[in-house]
């Protein structure tokens, strides 16, 4: 595995920058796409990391929202242009000049590096403050996967109480959909390829259905049935056995990152007027809102803690989907000097 766990060489500290002292990071699928350069755009030495918490040890002289001593979570993105119109609707996140938290070059021309190190310098435009009464290690998968899932459901008008949802995929970002759509109101149906999950979905999440997608008769039943799909698959698969499954204006909510086209007949589409969609992460603004939701709700996300030096081993157990269901950086508790060495060539 291409893989750099390292201390980040940060700028310096600009006017509104804040400098946190990373506590936890999580561990997303993404980054193993950026590892692996699946998506052709990587770019070595890499310090990935893009669900960040931690303590700001210094904020630059313009800084007014935070202050030394708060616990700050960092999400996906640092920069964006604040001219375009997502930046002016504050959807900053579709901005196309949106600079990614690492993998990417900032304004000064140093690259970005994430929270698998021991500190980052950001923005504080792009920094959220951690509300009482939710633990860092928490608040972490929050900042990506949490945020992901809200972010549609508030988009789409999908937080009615009363709503029929299904989950597709139940790792990271699914298991987040199961808890808030739950606590929404919605009737949640997790569906996987396999029964292997079913008890895990609705005796600990809370799902209230368990749909195999393997399974054509189990499938045939579900048709119409529900009002909306989370698919957070994220490698290649069929979409039309999930249509079938939407009811009439039903919406499948793509979210995986996926490097190969996906495809479909039109009239699985035109017969039922369902829409096929896609979100990436939230704003910073909802990314506030989750956090303070899952507080109000007392939702909390399922976490294994790693050191740094079982970085790349958790990497490979996420790849084979053997983690319940997100793994958690322990950054500050770990030994940064026992952390994975750099490769002798990317």
């Amino acid at each position: 595995m291409v893989f750099i766990s390292v201390c980040g060489d940060n700028r310096k500290t600009g006017p509104e920058d804040v400098v946190v002292k990373v506590m936890y990071c999580g561990i997303c699928h993404t980054d193993i796409h950026q590892a692996k350069n699946h998506l052709d755009a990587s770019k070595y030495p890499m310090v990935p990391g893009h669900e960040v918490v931690g303590e700001v040890v210094e904020v630059g002289p313009e800084v007014t929202r935070y202050r030394v001593g708060d616990v700050v979570g960092v999400g996906v993105i640092v920069g964006c242009c604040r001219d375009c119109r997502p930046c002016k609707a504050n959807v900053e996140q579709y901005c196309n000049k949106k600079i990614w938290s690492y993998n990417d070059v900032y304004t000064d021309g140093r690259p970005t590096q994430g929270g698998f190190s021991s500190a980052m310098v950001v923005d504080q435009k792009f920094v959220v403050k951690i509300p009482a009464g939710l633990a860092p290690e928490q608040a972490a998968p929050l900042l990506c996967a949490g945020v992901t899932v809200y972010s549609p459901l508030k988009h789409f008008g999908l937080m009615t109480p009363g709503l029929r949802g299904g989950i597709l995929g139940l790792g990271g970002v699914g298991h987040m959909g199961v808890k808030v759509a739950k606590s929404m109101g919605h009737h949640v149906t997790v569906i996987s390829s396999s029964g292997k999950k079913r008890a895990e979905a609705m005796d600990d999440l809370g799902a209230d259905a368990y749909l195999i997608s393997a399974d054509p008769a189990e499938m045939a039943a579900a048709a119409d049935s529900l009002d909306y799909i989370i698919n957070t698959v994220p490698v290649h698969h069929p979409l039309e056995p999930y249509l079938a499954l939407l009811k009439l204006d039903g919406k499948l909510i793509l979210m995986g990152v996926i490097n190969q086209p996906l495809s479909f007949i039109s009239p699985m589409l035109l017969l039922g007027r369902k829409s096929i969609t896609g979100s990436f992460i939230g704003s910073i603004t909802e990314t506030e809102e989750v956090l303070q939701f899952c507080v109000d709700k007392g939702l909390t996300s399922q976490i294994e803690i790693v050191k740094m030096g079982y970085v790349n081993q958790a990497l490979e157990r996420l790849e084979r989907n053997d983690v319940r269901y997100r793994f958690v950086v322990d950054v500050a508790g770990s030994n940064i000097d026992d952390a994975p060495e750099p490769p002798a060539a990317a």
